[in-house]
């Protein structure tokens, strides 16, 4: 994700390949996979929506692999005709995803751990001006400067969610710097327990409690039975719905069916 994003910012052209395995050492789903790349956005496979999703989840489940390699050969620019259409952003993609796993309880951590610490930008790393409305750009305005968050907040006059979640955006792509001594953050969850707690089941719940909490999910999730509702809400759904399979091949394993 951290590598989609610079390349993105650098507005890198050439092929990206993957190679990876998931969790618990079996094969990658998509060995070898290979990612097309023109100024740093990824050439899709059509120029229309069902294809922007289908790149999207591609993207989320190679962000998903545990153990991956990649190797970017730049330089490369021989597209199809109609290319100019078939862009996916990288960077939008990047952010959306992180952000997708933001909540509450990350604020709250968040609060904590950045309490009385000085906080900037780095500039090499700052999201382009073209990707951010006003509200961000009042943020990265604000961080110009170090500054503490309850200076940065009255700058950048929005909800302190809202900044928060876009602080967890800028450290997710390694463009926050922190001045100071953070408060020690608590001790890291296991990637099984972030896979509970996302299922909403109780850490080593049995195999059929997280089968039937994974079910309810599914269903309540799947797009397809949102029928009516908007891209971007669907688009939502999707991300959600990748994230309850990660977790549910994690502590099941095998392949998620609802």
């Amino acid at each position: 994700m951290r590598l989609a994003y610079r390349l993105a910012r650098t507005h890198a052209t050439g092929v990206l390949t993957v190679f990876g395995c998931e969790a618990g050492g079996g094969a990658a789903r998509e060995p070898g996979c290979v990612l097309v790349l023109r100024r740093g956005h990824l050439m899709a496979a059509d120029a229309d929506s069902s294809s922007s999703r289908r790149t999207a989840r591609r993207l989320e489940r190679l962000a998903s692999l545990d153990d991956a390699r990649y190797y970017f050969d730049g330089g490369v620019a021989a597209y199809p005709p109609g290319a100019l259409l078939r862009q996916y952003n990288l960077a939008a993609w990047a952010r959306a995803h992180l952000e997708a796993q933001f909540d509450a309880a990350h604020a709250q951590s968040m609060l904590r751990e950045l309490a009385g610490v000085r906080l900037a930008v780095r500039l090499d790393l700052a999201p382009d001006p073209a990707w951010c409305d006003e509200a961000d750009r009042r943020i990265l305005a604000a961080m110009a400067v170090p500054r503490r968050l309850d200076q940065i907040w009255p700058l950048a006059r929005t909800a302190r969610y809202r900044l928060l979640c876009f602080l967890h955006f800028l450290r997710g792509v390694g463009a926050l710097a922190v001045g100071g001594v953070a408060a020690p953050p608590r001790a890291p969850r296991s990637l099984e327990d972030d896979a509970y707690r996302l299922l909403g089941v109780p850490s080593g719940a049995d195999r059929e409690t997280v089968k039937r909490a994974y079910r309810r999910l599914a269903r309540a999730l799947h797009p397809d039975l949102h029928t009516g509702t908007s891209d971007e809400r669907r688009r939502q759904l999707e991300r959600k719905l990748a994230d309850v399979n990660c977790a549910y091949r994690r502590l099941v394993g095998g392949r998620a069916s609802a």
